[in-house]
């Protein structure tokens, strides 16, 4: 009975903050391999992020969010379908999601059948492959991302490190010539709209692929960061992992042997590519402000959901590792707002550990919409109004049978193979000593493998063309 009073008063709550079509609008960021170390998670970090912290102040803060899948395709597949990838079976980043899931409404559809407008820009879903993962149905109109433009030679100055999509450094001469300025010109544009006549409630979903690789940023981002610094690493990290993870890392271990090569032959190389990174940080961050002069112009304060969240972490160095593709802290921790009128406390704060499959039933319940669809998780909301009364800890997936389950104080990971690592946060935030084998931590590992997923789907067949 106590719930349904809150069900209801939040329903009053929103109502009553709606447009005059009922209806609230929403602006739905996400931003690409954006990782914790930035101002907004740790107020130590040299990566400062004011206009995201600016949007924080306005709603609610999720400092332990976590991502369903440490990998674009599948973590953003499972956030804008409400689905986990052991439901789904995509996995990987090639894992083709549609003929998986033919049938089932993204969080867009869902809006677009409930009247709303929908347009978006930029990375929304996997943008591999020439946008071949994107999806048609789920837009009235959509502003593709820009072909990344790249310098005539590696400005890392190394062509025998990885592609040229593995580069770093001052690029380009020109913010506008940014891939994610053109999106935000485009979001700009479409909330100019609405505030000119447009009747429709707007749903605008704005991807930012910075600070994704190739880091590329123009110079004064560059000049913002300043010294950056490195980040913590314990030479031998890896000599307490199981066979699993071992055999997970493989496929990226080159990422960080061969910075480590080419900083014995370009020395400075690290340095330049962590700044390269922060760099990249500063400017989605600016672009981020960009957008929000603009929701402060034009759309009124009290009729506008905001959400920012980002698709996944990445290490740059921590473990000895570069890249995402693990299920540790930095592959998976990020940031996550919900400003929702009425409801959230404006500079709130949420420590609950929670994944992001939690937006898509979200999203539908603070905007009154129906949800008729299965999801595997639950609404926030009422973890949104500050009552503290959530359960289940996150749970994260890569390729199949690969979990982590991180709690308040412990991050569990299982392998495929059955071999395990256990982390105590409280003692060990690094993430430094694997302390699964400690007989006294049995029933931690007992409590936390009762969040696995009993079913596992098989792996989905790749997208070709």
């Amino acid at each position: 009975m106590k719930f349904f009073r809150l069900h209801i008063l939040f329903l009053l709550f929103i109502h009553h903050n709606a447009s005059s079509t009922g209806k609230p609008n929403v602006i739905f960021i996400a931003i690409d391999d954006m990782n914790d170390w930035i101002s907004l998670l740790d107020e130590k970090s040299p990566i400062k992020t004011p206009n995201i912290r600016r949007l924080a102040n306005k709603g609610m803060l999720f400092t332990s969010a976590y991502c369903p899948s440490p990998a674009c395709n599948p973590s953003r597949v499972s956030v804008l379908t409400g689905l986990r990838p052991s439901t789904t079976g995509v996995y990987g980043n090639n894992s083709d999601w549609r003929k998986a899931l033919p049938d089932r409404k993204t969080i867009f559809q869902k809006f677009k059948d409930a009247g709303y407008q929908v347009n978006g820009a930029g990375k929304i879903f996997h943008h591999k492959m020439n946008g071949a993962f994107h999806d048609e149905l789920s837009f009235h109109d959509f502003f593709h991302m820009r072909k990344q433009k790249h310098p005539k030679k590696k400005l890392n100055k190394a062509p025998e490190y990885g592609s040229i999509r593995t580069d770093w450094g001052v690029f380009p001469n020109n913010e506008e010539d940014s891939i994610d300025f053109q999106t935000i010109n485009y979001c700009i544009d479409k909330i100019k709209e609405k505030k000119d006549g447009n009747d429709k409630p707007l749903f605008l979903a704005c991807g930012i692929y910075r600070p994704h690789s190739p880091f590329y940023a123009p110079e004064k981002y560059h000049s913002m960061v300043g010294e950056v610094g490195l980040p913590l690493k314990k030479s031998d990290d890896l000599q307490d992992l199981p066979s699993g993870a071992h055999e997970l890392h493989k496929r990226t271990k080159w990422f960080w042997d061969g910075m480590s090569k080419l900083e014995s032959k370009i020395p400075g190389s690290y340095d330049r590519f962590i700044k390269s990174y922060a760099a990249c940080c500063a400017f989605a961050d600016a672009q981020v402000g960009r957008l929000l002069d603009e929701i402060e112009r034009s759309l009124p304060e009290d009729e506008t959901i905001i959400v920012l969240w980002s698709d996944h972490g990445f290490h740059l160095g921590e473990k000895n590792h570069i890249e995402k593709f693990m299920l540790w802290e930095k592959t998976t921790h990020v940031p996550f707002i919900m400003v929702v009128p009425g409801v959230t406390k404006p500079g709130s704060e949420c420590s609950v550990p929670i994944d992001l499959t939690v937006l898509y039933p979200t999203l539908l319940e603070v905007c009154s919409l129906p949800i008729k669809e299965k999801c595997d998780n639950k609404s926030i909301t009422e973890l949104l109004m500050g009552k503290n009364n959530w359960e289940s800890p996150a749970v994260m997936t890569y390729m199949k049978a690969n979990h982590a389950v991180r709690s308040e104080r412990w991050r569990y990971i299982r392998y495929s193979d059955g071999s395990e690592e256990l982390y105590d946060h409280d003692r060990d935030p690094n993430e430094w000593i694997n302390v699964a084998n400690e007989t006294n931590n049995l029933a931690v590992i007992e409590e936390h493998r009762k969040w696995l997923p009993l079913n596992e789907k098989k792996q989905v067949p790749n997208l070709t063309r």
